[in-house]
Formats: C-alpha cells, sequence, structure tokens
C-alpha cells in the first residue's frame, strides 16, 4: 500500500476497477475499524456490496460489525429476495462458489430472512444447507443484543424490531464479531436494573447447534433439554440463526412420515397425499412392490420344491398362511419396536448384541405362548371338523388322537421356531441398517415380512419331512 496509509479514493479505484487481489490486500493490511472508517463514506451501497462478496467472510463479518447502523441498515436493505438472488447469479467473482461459501455469515441471515419459504429453500441450497439439516429449516427472525449493551438499550431494541420476530422471549447476545456469547430472557430483562449490562444478567450456558447437523438430532436435543429456541451456529461459531420449537414440531411430523412410509415400503412423498397425482402415489409404491415380488421368489422357490409334501398330506397347505402371518407379525413387531429405539436415541449401534439377547428371550417367552396356544387351537379345529382331515381314523381312536396331534404339533413347533427366528431378524435388521448407514425403517414392515415368510416356510416343510416321513 502507498505510503502505508489506505484512503477513500484508493478503496473506490480498487471496487471500480474489479480490482479483487489489491481489494483482499487491503484486509491483509489494515484493521477491519480503519476500513469501516473510509466504509462508512460510501455514499452507493453496491460499491459495499463488492468489498463482502469478494473478501472472505473473516474479514467481513467484523467489517460489518464496526459498519454504522445507518450504513448497515442501507447495506441490508439492498439485499432483498429475487433481487438479491439475481445479483448473486451476476456477481463478478473468480468463483460464484466460492463466493457463496465465503459469504458473511451476517449477509446469509438478511437472504434468508427477507425471503419466502420457497426462495429461502433455494438459497439454503445454494449455500450448501443440505436438506435435513438445521441449516435448511433455521430461521433468522430474532432479537440479536450487543453483550455492551444495558438492559435499558436492549428493551428499546426489542420494543423496535422484536414485533417482526419469531419470538422475544429468549434474545442472544453476541460481541462485536458476532459470537454468541451469551442468552437472555425477556423476564431477565423486565426484572432487572435499567442501567445493568446485558453481560451481567446473560446465561452463558447454552445449547447450540452446527448449520450442518441432522434435523432429527435438532428435535432430540431440544426433547431431552426441554429446549423452546435454540441457536444455530455456522462452522466459524457465529450466529446464523436460530431453532423454534414450531420448526422442531415440523421435523418430527415429517421424519415421522417418512418412517412410516418406508415401514409400509413406499418411497416419501414430497407433498401431501390430497395434492399427489395417482401418477406420483403409483411411482412411489411400485419399485418397492417390485423387489417385493422378487425377494418372495424365495417362498415360492420353497413351495416348488416341497410340492410333494401337499400331495402327501393334503392338510398341510391349510396352515401356511397362519404361519406366514403370525411369523411376518412377529418380525414387524420387533423391527417396529427397534426402529423407534433407534429414532429416539435410546439404541445405538454398540447395542447390537444386547438388543438380539433381548430380542431372543422375548422370542422364547412369546413362542411358548404362540405354540402352546396353537396346538390346543388346532387340535380342537380338526377334531370339532371346522378342518377337515379325512385321513385320521375313527373319532377317538389312538391314530385318530395321533393324527391330529402330529399336525398340531407339526404347526406349533413350525410358530415357535419361526416366532423366534423372525423377532431376532426383525430386531437385527434395523441395527444392521444403521451399521451401513441406512435408515432402518426400511428394514422394517414388507422387507422383514418377507424374508421371515420364506424362513417360514422353509422350517414348516423341513418339519414335515420330518413328522410325516415325507420324500
Amino acid at each position: 500500500m502507498e505510503n502505508n496509509k489506505l484512503t477513500l479514493e484508493m478503496l473506490l479505484n480498487y471496487i471500480h476497477t474489479k480490482d479483487v487481489p489489491a481489494l483482499r490486500s487491503v484486509f491483509e493490511n489494515f484493521e477491519e475499524i480503519d476500513v469501516a472508517e473510509l466504509c462508512d463514506k460510501i455514499e452507493n451501497p453496491a460499491d459495499l456490496l463488492f468489498i463482502f462478496r469478494t473478501v472472505k467472510s473473516d474479514y467481513t463479518a467484523e467489517l460489518f460489525a464496526y459498519l454504522t447502523s445507518s450504513q448497515q441498515e442501507k447495506l441490508i436493505n439492498l439485499f432483498t429476495d429475487k433481487q438479491l438472488i439475481e445479483l448473486i447469479k451476476n456477481s463478478y467473482t473468480d468463483d460464484i462458489v466460492d463466493f457463496l461459501i465465503d459469504m458473511p455469515a451476517n449477509l446469509v441471515s438478511r437472504v434468508l430472512n427477507v425471503s419466502d419459504t420457497t426462495i429461502r429453500s433455494d438459497i439454503n441450497r445454494l449455500l450448501n444447507y443440505k436438506e435435513g439439516t438445521a441449516g435448511s429449516i433455521m430461521t433468522t427472525e430474532f432479537v440479536l443484543l450487543q453483550d455492551n449493551m444495558t438492559v435499558n438499550d436492549a428493551l428499546s431494541t426489542i420494543r423496535k424490531i422484536g414485533r417482526e420476530k419469531e419470538t422475544i422471549s429468549t434474545n442472544f447476545i453476541v460481541d462485536l464479531k458476532r459470537n454468541l456469547v451469551g442468552i437472555v430472557s425477556i423476564d431477565d430483562l423486565i426484572y432487572s436494573e435499567p442501567e445493568t449490562k446485558l453481560n451481567a444478567i446473560m446465561h452463558s450456558d447454552f445449547i447450540t447447534t452446527n448449520v450442518n447437523s441432522d434435523q432429527e438430532e435438532v428435535a432430540q436435543a431440544f426433547k431431552r433439554y426441554d429446549l423452546n429456541v435454540m441457536p444455530v451456529l455456522n462452522d466459524d461459531r457465529r450466529l446464523i440463526g436460530i431453532v423454534t420449537i414450531d420448526d422442531v414440531m415440523d421435523v418430527i411430523e415429517q421424519e415421522t412420515s417418512e418412517d412410516i412410509l418406508k415401514m409400509a415400503a413406499i418411497s416419501p412423498l414430497e407433498d401431501s397425499y390430497t395434492n399427489s397425482s395417482a401418477f406420483t402415489l403409483a411411482k412411489k409404491s411400485l419399485p418397492w412392490l417390485l423387489i417385493l415380488i422378487v425377494l418372495g421368489a424365495f417362498s415360492t422357490i420353497i413351495l416348488n420344491r416341497f410340492e410333494h409334501a401337499f400331495q402327501q398330506v393334503v392338510i398341510l397347505a391349510a396352515f401356511i398362511p397362519v404361519l406366514m402371518d403370525t411369523g411376518g407379525n412377529a418380525g414387524y413387531q420387533s423391527s417396529a419396536l427397534i426402529t423407534r429405539g433407534i429414532a429416539l436415541n435410546e439404541i445405538e449401534k454398540k447395542d447390537f448384541g444386547h438388543v438380539v439377547f433381548k430380542e431372543l428371550r422375548v422370542a422364547l417367552l412369546v413362542g411358548l405362548g404362540v405354540g402352546l396356544f396353537a396346538f390346543l387351537w388346532i387340535f380342537i379345529e380338526i377334531a370339532t371338523g371346522i378342518i377337515v382331515y379325512e385321513n385320521i381314523g375313527a373319532a377317538f381312536s389312538s391314530t385318530w388322537w395321533l393324527e391330529i396331534s402330529k399336525i398340531a404339533g407339526l404347526v406349533s413347533l413350525t410358530l415357535f421356531t419361526a416366532v423366534l427366528l423372525s423377532k431376532v431378524i426383525g430386531g437385527s435388521l434395523p441395527l444392521i441398517a444403521i451399521a451401513i448407514k441406512k435408515d432402518p425403517a426400511v428394514m422394517a414392515g414388507p422387507f422383514v415380512t418377507t424374508i421371515v415368510d420364506a424362513s417360514s416356510l422353509l422350517l414348516y416343510f423341513l418339519f414335515s419331512n420330518i413328522i410325516f416321513n415325507l420324500y
């Protein structure tokens, strides 16, 4: 720099000629507060905008904090929804992507604040706030206070801007670098002396989240810590937004809906059911059904291979539906419970052994209950003629007792083993899903049922071969 002194004329020249390297060197050689004194004299806010879109946010975030409130207001007013998006698109920089990444956090907040839901979503995507993260659900409509303010100043600020904000029950305190240093409730402000400094009454122990945190983790934190609002920080630990309880309620509804659909083997809908066309609904359902048809081929193969069993003992076919339904339902119960536990953060990948052992104990108890009941019920069905079995001899003869007992015993043994197996499978698959970084809900419902159905059939015919000496 000439004579180690920066002038307004030099700064404007760098801006008008788009001399980005020279402009960046300004911030490497001068303190931000000195640059801000010159920026306050710039009459055209569009010239000031060029600094913010070419210089790294490490410098410009501090620059913004040192500007006068008048210049801050002019600059923010320039960043309006569609105009701002067009301005970003037509920005003259080495790389528009680098510009978006380096854009100051406070400018990002203004962009989001003036945008409706659709535009905000588009902006979030441009800024790499991935769908399903804290950044994609946050709002910038909050009260921001400086740590050197008095209680009276803070209340005056709230009276001036609070009506337009998402909440004033909790207010956020930052230093000059926009680092979040504390929070203060409206109650604390009302009951404190007017000249008390905010840094004397603020709470420094608070829960925050990163802009890239998964929205489900944010929802879990709200539940765990009984929160109504949570500040969102960027990677520089600067405050850029907040998540409120109503945002979290939307997340819970969205995540629950997705899990229900996935457990029913339907891809999540982008819109509501009533607003989705028949073609869209079919498109969401069809792929999964086709996959399940392929998986169902295992059951078809098993039935085909053991066709001789039907020919020799026809009554065996009558119990296939109850075997498949009971086994599938048992597996679905376990998978639903484990999926819920994972969603509530009660179960983690490291709990695999504990879960399997617990499900095994549950399965033994349930299987015994199902097996004993099935034996008695099937015996009654055949004995009373509800189910016709012609080859059992005279009523109450030794053959009659033996044949009915063999059928009832076969079905009850298969049910016991199928329940045992299906509950272990149903409990294991969601944990396997998170181990391979997949949604555990995908492993529930029809997917588990299809696997368990094939397993139940195989067990049924293997036991049939043993009990009835089928070949």
